[in-house]
């Protein structure tokens, strides 16, 4: 029987206490309705925020122990956990973590017995894809050393200007690009000596290989690379020089860590194989592509350069579950002629940036439901723009939940003035949906926001055409090199033609001509 204290409601409250919850569960199904029409992606930002605030207060409470770990650290830790768990695979050839931790020792040892290279001091590596890229960056890395990655494409008055600038006590050479070197070497500064990654070397140079192969292999102290503070130089990496000479962008510990997280928030996991065929020297292929396996704890599979003929084999091979990528690059596999079983492969997700809708849609209607993570970033910048939702077009994502922890501001800007576009009171305008401006964020540079950039000279249509685009090794416009060349027939081989107004129709630029532009004889 029961008690006097377990009546069950009666009266006029039973059917009060069921209105309440209905109408609570109406308002459920409202409020569910609501979000998934004006704010469909709110679970999924939501999710992603908790991640990236996750990372934030990992790092925070290193910190607060008086840890302060780098990507090196990181290396090192899972050296000590999974010795034998392939890192880098390189032509069929597998480097376990042991493997790489053992060899960049051994460049370590080299430099401490046979060099004058102290903790702090700055050392230029000009080296194609391959291990011991990695061996190196990691072998300096160990002494303390800023590493400054070089661009492979550049050659003569670039090169030496990003030598200069970053003022290197040290330049380590790969064996394939000894030439270049060898080309500049008479007008290198004198206290820069130079390492090549081979045996027979020509004078003036150390044969880094000879040497490695008598070095000790055994740890170097962890006071040699122990941080002392997080924003200190790690490595030096210079911008893609589109519009200019190459600038070295600073790269400090906290940096590098935050970016070696950008495949985990991506949802990549320690069992994922990543396939990366773009530079090491570039950011993408070394901050985002090589720490962020080192942040997994995954295996990579390294391409010395990526070839659209072999990828699909390669990925089938290595049994690739995420790769890197450019926006062309994408472009260049759907141009492929089309085979059987393009689908037939273990790839899930793509992590990378400037790819076009209309390339998007035809990558996935061709290869498959491969997530593609779009991102927007700029090496020298310190905010970046992840589109994790996967949809359709975005450069990145941000929304008002990423900007109560990242202040910013997209305003709208004249870019043939190169100046903000200012108000009646002189105030910048905030950018509305799908337009495009700069990015401000307080206390920094500002970084210009660009998915697509054309080139026209002042005197405009004048028709420019090229066969071939000049790129960097990033597959980016040479926008630099068409400043400089402008229209004169003098100064570019391909056929210029001009808009006749008289004739109504498109005739050669002759000198003759262009000429009588110049001088404000012929106006357009």
């Amino acid at each position: 029987m029961a008690g006097p204290g377990s009546e069950l409601p009666s009266g006029p409250v039973a059917p009060m206490l069921l209105s309440w919850l209905t109408g609570l569960g109406a308002g459920m199904v409202f409020l569910s309705f609501m979000q998934k029409l004006l704010y469909p992606y709110f679970w999924d930002d939501f999710w992603y925020l908790l991640k990236v605030v996750h990372c934030g207060l990992r790092l925070e409470m290193y910190r607060l122990k008086g840890e302060l770990v780098t990507v090196l650290d990181k290396f090192l830790m899972h050296v000590r956990k999974q010795p034998q768990k392939p890192f880098i695979i390189y032509e069929g050839d597998i480097y376990t973590y042991q493997d790489v931790d053992k060899r960049s020792s051994r460049v370590a040892h080299v430099f401490l017995n046979h060099s004058t290279l102290k903790r702090g001091d700055t050392v230029a590596l000009l080296m194609s894809n391959e291990p011991d890229f990695i061996h190196v960056w990691f072998g300096l890395a160990k002494l303390g050393c800023v590493v400054a990655f070089l661009n492979s494409n550049i050659r003569y008055v670039s090169l030496l200007h990003c030598i200069r600038s970053c003022e290197p006590r040290a330049l380590v050479v790969g064996a394939d690009l000894l030439e270049t070197i060898e080309e500049i070497l008479p007008s290198l500064p004198a206290d820069i000596s130079v390492w090549a990654m081979k045996e027979s070397v020509p004078q003036g140079i150390i044969s880094l290989k000879e040497k490695l192969s008598t070095a000790s292999d055994s740890q170097v102290p962890h006071s040699h690379h122990a941080a002392s503070n997080l924003k200190t130089p790690y490595l030096y990496i210079f911008t893609s020089g589109t519009t200019g000479l190459p600038k070295a962008a600073v790269i400090c510990q906290l940096q590098a860590m935050k970016s070696s997280a950008g495949l985990w928030a991506f949802g990549c996991t320690s069992n994922d194989i990543i396939y990366i065929s773009l530079p090491l020297y570039h950011s993408a292929g070394s901050l985002l592509g090589i720490g962020g396996c080192i942040e997994l704890g995954a295996t990579c599979v390294l391409k010395k350069k990526f070839s659209a003929s072999q990828f699909w084999n390669d990925c089938k091979k290595y049994n690739v579950t995420v790769f890197q990528y450019i926006g062309e690059l994408c472009r260049y596999l759907c141009k492929q002629p089309k085979r059987e079983g393009e689908k037939n492969h273990r790839v899930r997700l793509a992590v990378g940036n400037g790819i076009r809708s209309d390339v998007w849609r035809e990558f996935l209607d061709r290869f498959g439901n491969i997530k593609m993570c779009e991102l927007y970033g700029a090496t020298e910048g310190n905010i970046c723009f992840m589109n994790h939702t996967g949809k359709i077009g975005s450069v990145g994502r941000a929304n008002f939940l990423h900007k109560l922890f990242f202040a910013f501001d997209l305003i709208k800007y004249d870019f043939q003035k190169d100046e903000p576009i200012r108000n009646e009171h002189s105030w910048c305008s905030r950018v509305k949906k799908d337009g495009k401006g700069k990015i401000l964020q307080p206390q920094r540079l500002p970084i210009l926001l660009e998915c697509w950039i054309s080139y026209r000279t002042q005197m405009s249509m004048v028709w420019l055409y090229q066969e071939k685009m000049e790129t960097t090794g990033t597959f980016k416009l040479q926008k630099f090199r068409l400043v400089e060349e402008g229209f004169s027939p003098l100064k570019i081989s391909d056929p210029l033609y001009f808009m006749d107004k008289l004739k109504k129709s498109y005739i050669p630029l002759t000198k003759e001509i262009y000429d009588q532009i110049v001088l404000g004889k012929i106006k357009l």
